[in-house]
Formats: structure tokens, sequence, C-alpha cells
């Protein structure tokens, strides 16, 4: 909307406080009124979805306890440096150690049980609160890349095989059904043992090297072996799609076919892929999980829930007379990531009704 000035304004100092007051022949009282009414017409549609979701939310309380819990988690991994302070100068995602050395060799001690010191116990030396709550964090740099990575490489090869069609349609969806042919557990391990821990980079002139951590390559390992799934999602909306009136007639009035893509057929597409990057985030977070168990995590010591599990094995049954003495080296960390991956998968249906249009009237 123009702001247009009728008449001369003199600087003078009886004409402004008439002008910010409403008054005057500027009109500015009359012109915000009306900027007020513009921005709710135009948010009124937006504001009766929103209340539809919120009545939908409101009658399921699943959704509500899932949102809770999902919250709290994410005020744990915000709050970590207050609830758990690390070292200075050390990396914050390594638990303190507490135990005998040796110069600079650490001897792991067995378990010691909760004390006032370090809340839910030790493990070999390592403080098992510390871990928890910092695993948090690690859930969500572990489950968030992993989204973001898979999400993307699918939204562009589902895209590329959607559109185009023909041969390229072919190769890619062989492709992705080749990654579909191997055990998804079994093709996580055998990337993670393959990625390299270094990786250098020769451009000419320009030289530099990528370092990966035991994190990293968990990480970007997932992301490869989930990507497929989103690639044939998003190829099947498309097709689907591309068959609707008002793509034919954006063709038939001359948009060009990367604007029919980009306005048209990709917006309309999404929301099932969105839906499903959010309710596979809990899914991740076990995967990664599942793989930390199985030694293919991060080392002992670092501040994630299923490598503090891992290295509790051990432990997990001791001496018939005392069979559970250490089980609170593992029960902790096994009900944070039991919470987070409830929370998430009792949210995931409000989610669902959030990002798809289709559901909401149901």
């Amino acid at each position: 909307m123009a702001f247009h000035f009728p008449y001369e304004v003199k600087a003078l100092s009886f004409v402004w406080p008439i002008v910010f007051l409403g008054g005057g022949p500027l009109g500015f009282g009359s012109w915000l009124g009306d900027f007020k009414n513009e921005i709710g017409f135009r948010l009124r549609p937006t504001l009766m979805e929103f209340q539809v979701v919120m009545r939908r939310v409101r009658g399921d309380p699943l959704s509500l306890v899932g949102a809770m819990i999902v919250l709290f988690f994410m005020m744990v991994g915000l709050l970590a440096p207050l609830l758990a302070p690390p070292s200075h100068g050390v990396d914050p995602y390594i638990c303190p150690y507490d135990g005998p050395m040796i110069g600079e060799l650490k001897i792991y001690p067995p378990p010691s049980p909760p004390s006032p010191e370090h809340p839910f116990g030790t493990l070999q030396g390592f403080d098992i609160y510390y871990g928890c709550i910092w695993g948090t964090r690690t859930a969500f740099r572990v489950g968030i890349p992993v989204i973001f990575i898979a999400l993307a490489l699918g939204l562009l090869i589902g895209c590329t095989a959607g559109y185009g069609r023909g041969l390229v349609d072919e190769l890619l969806m062989r492709l992705a059904d080749i990654f579909f042919a191997f055990p998804g557990i079994l093709l996580a391990i055998v990337l993670v043992v393959a990625l390299p821990s270094e990786w250098q980079i020769n451009l000419g002139p320009i030289r530099f090297a990528v370092t990966l951590s035991q994190l990293d390559k968990l990480v970007l390992a997932l992301a490869l072996v989930g990507w497929p799934s989103y690639a044939r999602v998003i190829r099947s909306e498309m097709l689907r799609v591309k068959q609707e009136d008002y793509v034919e007639a954006a063709k038939a009035i001359g948009c060009s076919g990367f604007r029919v893509l980009v306005q048209h057929i990709l917006p309309n597409s999404m929301y099932p892929i969105l839906t499903m990057a959010f309710l596979n985030f809990g899914k991740t977070v076990l995967f990664a999980a599942t793989l930390s168990f199985l030694g293919f995590g991060p080392e002992i010591g670092y501040a994630d829930w299923a490598t503090i599990i891992s290295h509790s094995r051990n432990w997990i049954v001791t001496a018939p007379q005392d069979p559970f003495r250490f089980s609170f080296t593992w029960i902790t960390p096994s009900m944070f990531t039991f919470a987070l991956i409830l929370g998430w998968s009792l949210l995931g249906d409000a989610l669902r009704d959030i990002l798809d249009p289709t559901l909401r009237r149901i």
C-alpha cells in the first residue's frame, strides 16, 4: 500500500503530534486502520486453518503428551551448558572422567552407583548424568542432519526422475532399487566402515582436507541409506500432480517448464515428503542408536545415549546374588532414548495434520 502526502508538511512543532495521533490532513490513523484490515483479511484463512489444527490437537491427548515430551528434550538440549557445565577448553561432548590414571592413560574402573557428585552414577569413570544431558544434543545432531541430507538428496533425485521421465527416470529408480535391495542396517554398517576419516580434495591451486569423525560418518551413512524412500515418494507425487488441470492450464498459457515445476508441481508435491521427514526423526534416532550399540558409533566417553548403553553391556547382568547391581548404567540412557522416540511418535499424527491439508478436514 503506497503512502502519499497530499499536502506539503512544514517542519512545525505542532504538526507532528497531530500526524502521529491520527488527525490532520495526513490521516495516519485511518491509514493504519486500513493496513490492519488488509493484514487481517489476508491472514484470516491461515488463522482459520490454524484453529482447525489446534482443535484436532486438543482432541488428541496423546499428541499433547508427545509435544510436551519433545519440548522437554528440546529444553534439555538448549540448557545443557547450565544443567551439566562442561570443562573449560575441552570438547563439551566428552564426558568428564573421574577415575584413576597412569600418566595420560585412563584406567577404566568398575561402575560406581549414583551419588550427590554423580546423580546417575559413573560408567568406567565417565559421568552418566553428563552423558545423558549432552546426549540429548547428540540425538538432535544426528537426527536433524540425517533428515536434511536424505530429504535433499531424495528431493533432487525424485524431482529429476519424476519430471524428466524416460531414460533418466529408469536409471535413477534402478539406483534406488539397488539401495532397497540391501537391508538398511547392513548397508549402513558397510558405509560407516567404508567411508574414510579424511578426504583430500585437490582442485589445482586449491587444496584442502575434510576430516570426518565417527559421528560424521554415522550421519552420512544413515543419510545415504534413507534417501531412496524420499525419492520414491516425491516421484510418485509429481507424476500425480502433473496430471492436474491447473498444471495443464499453466502449460497452455505459455509457462516455461521450469516455472511449472517450481510454482505448480513442486509446492503441491511436498506435503507427503515433509510429513514423512517429520515422522522419520524418531526412526532415525533409533537407527543411529542401533549402530552405536553395535560399536559403530562414537568412542567411549562421548555424550551419546547408545554409546553409554553399548559400553554398559558387560554390566547388564552380574553375579547371581545381585544380578542387577549395575543396572543404573543402562536403564537411565535407555529411558532417555525410549522417551524421545515415544514423544516424537506420538507427535507424528499432529504434525501430519499440520503439514497435509488433505487430512485437516477429515
